[in-house]
Formats: structure tokens, C-alpha cells, sequence
């Protein structure tokens, strides 16, 4: 019992990591600019397929992730620069339907550019599984979490220690008061976006050799990532990663007790039950503050 138990607690941190990534994601756009940012699953799924395509092109890996992490950064600061700038005074609703039109364009030159074929990546370190109290799990869940521990605490150390970090922290807390200091508050939602893109497409990247790419995969993980976002309290860096990480281990913990047929649920049910008893999340009571 304790090790089948183990066993969907170390795969649901393994997938729970890349959600929080993606929640993450969420709550820094949505600190700079109060956009919640719906083509997020797209970078994500930007950063696996370049990767996996340019490493069967014969890439070495550093650099196809590197590549795949730019292009992901140059997609978001056009998203950010042409679809949301532009309609920077429109209702939420309208930014909202702004962001998923953008994700479905994304889907569809994805598809133009790649096809709607598997891409499939190999693992970083090879595939022997590694056992621990009784369970197994491959090596490169050890590169996901650990992939996402090292850019969740980069990212603390950003907004604490750089001046970029700091004014998309200031914007966070009031835009009007940003721009009368000096700040770009248009560069600093640039800024937003790229860094949004660069967590997601290298999240990406890691994953593929568990989950392959292909060019829908963003839309799961983007909705799961918004979970997480939405549990730990919109706008509140650490608390989507805290919803992440739960989010990951209820739905490995529901598909492995229940049925798998309902594993993609698990996420719309909490999401709905915080909807319904803790609209601001788990640490989103004190609304002026960001993280």
C-alpha cells in the first residue's frame, strides 16, 4: 500500500511541477498587465516541439532547448505587443477571448509549421527506472522536478535582486504610481510575456520525454497550469506553485484510486470547488499584495 501510494504521489509531483510552472506563468502576466493569459499552454508547447524537431535534426539538446526557449520568447512579446497592447482599455472578458483567439492561432501555425504528427524527445539521462521504497520512477522526472525547482527559485531571485524584477513587482502593485516614477509599464509587460514564455517552453522541453509533443499539447496543460494559478491565489507567485503541485498529486492521486478515465477532471473540479467556496485561492486573501 505504501509504495503504491508512493508511486502516485512521485508521479503527480513529477507532472505537478510543470503545472506550476504554467501557473507561475499565469500570475506573472497576470501581476504586470491584469491579463489572464490564455495562449500559456502554447509555450509550452512551443518549447517541446522545437526542441524535439531540432534534436532529430541533429541539434545537440542545450542548445535546441535554448533555441526553442527563444522562439518561445519572441512569440509572446509579439502576443503581448500586437494582441494585448492594442487592446490594453477593453473589458477583461474581451482580453480573455483576445488570449484564447491568440492560443488558437498559435495551434494552428504550430500545426502549419510541425503537422499534427508525435514529436517524440529522448530522455536526458536514459530510461532505466530508479527505484525508492518500493517505487520506481524514470530519470527524468528527477529532470523535471528539478528543472522546475531551480527556475521557481531563479525567478524569486529576479524579482527580489534586479531592477527589471522589481519594476514588473512595482507595475504589479500600481500601474499609475510605476509609470509616474519612471517606469516603462509597456516594457515591463514585454518583459512579462518573454519571461512567461521562456518558464513555459523550457517546461516544455523537459516534459516531452514523458509526455511526447505534439501540437494540442498546450491546451491541457494550459487550463491545468490556470488551475493552479486560480487554487493558489491569482497573481500569487508562490501559491501557483503550491497549486501546481497539488493539482499534480490530486490528479495522480484520483486517477490512480479512481480510473484514469477521470484524471482530466480532477483539475475542473477543484477549480470550480475554489470557484465556489474560495474565490480568492488558498493565499490570495490579502488582494493587494503580489508576488
Amino acid at each position: 500500500m505504501f509504495a503504491e501510494l508512493l508511486q502516485y504521489l512521485l508521479s503527480g509531483l513529477t507532472i505537478g511541477a510543470i503545472y506550476a510552472l504554467a501557473g507561475l506563468g499565469f500570475s506573472i502576466i497576470y501581476n504586470a498587465s491584469h491579463v489572464i493569459n490564455f495562449a500559456q499552454g502554447e509555450f509550452i508547447m512551443i518549447g517541446g516541439m522545437a526542441s524535439a524537431t531540432l534534436t532529430a535534426s541533429g541539434v545537440p539538446l542545450p542548445l535546441a532547448i535554448l533555441i526553442g526557449c527563444g522562439g518561445a520568447m519572441l512569440v509572446g512579446v509579439l502576443v503581448a505587443k500586437f494582441a494585448v497592447e492594442r487592446a490594453r482599455n477593453a473589458s477583461t472578458v474581451t482580453l480573455i477571448i483576445i488570449t484564447i483567439g491568440a492560443s488558437i492561432f498559435l495551434r494552428g501555425i504550430a500545426e502549419l509549421v510541425w503537422g499534427k504528427d508525435f514529436k517524440r524527445l529522448d530522455a536526458f539521462s536514459g530510461e532505466t527506472p530508479i527505484q525508492f521504497l518500493g517505487a520506481s520512477m524514470q530519470p527524468q522526472s528527477l529532470w523535471v522536478v528539478g528543472t522546475a525547482g531551480v527556475l521557481i527559485v531563479a525567478i524569486g531571485l529576479f524579482f527580489a535582486k534586479t531592477l527589471t524584477g522589481k519594476a514588473i513587482l512595482a507595475t504589479s502593485h500600481n500601474r499609475l504610481a510605476a509609470q509616474l516614477v519612471g517606469i516603462d509599464v509597456k516594457r515591463v509587460v514585454l518583459a512579462s510575456f518573454a519571461l512567461s514564455a521562456a518558464l513555459g517552453a523550457v517546461g516544455g522541453a523537459v516534459v516531452a520525454p514523458i509526455t511526447f509533443s505534439y501540437t494540442e499539447m498546450g491546451i491541457m496543460l494550459g487550463l491545468k497550469g490556470f488551475t493552479a494559478a486560480v487554487l493558489g491565489g491569482l497573481g500569487h507567485g508562490p501559491g501557483a506553485v503550491a497549486g501546481g503541485l497539488i493539482v499534480g498529486i490530486a490528479e495522480a492521486l484520483g486517477a490512480g484510486y479512481i480510473s484514469s478515465a477521470y484524471k482530466d477532471a480532477v483539475a475542473f473540479v477543484i477549480i470550480l470547488a475554489v470557484l465556489l467556496f474560495m474565490p480568492n485561492g488558498l493565499f490570495g486573501k490579502r488582494g493587494t499584495e503580489r508576488v
